[in-house]
């Protein structure tokens, strides 16, 4: 049977934590940015980490292969 394959494109915009967990860069920082005040702009800085079902799906597909 094949090797799994990383999934390269959800390899670009999610990582994996040390304890596993994976996290995502906030939405809405990409453009438009002059309208967002500066308080919005400076919460969105910040990664977060991925819960439910999608957190399960991404590490599968960034599970390296085995």
């Amino acid at each position: 049977m094949p090797k799994q394959k990383t999934h390269k494109g959800i390899s670009k915009r999610f990582k994996v934590t040390a304890s596993g967990k994976a996290t995502k860069r906030s939405a809405f920082r990409g453009h438009i940015l002059s309208k967002k005040n500066g308080k919005r702009k400076r919460h969105l800085r910040h990664n977060t980490i991925v819960v439910g079902a999608d957190a399960r799906h991404i590490l599968e597909a960034l599970r390296p292969a085995s």
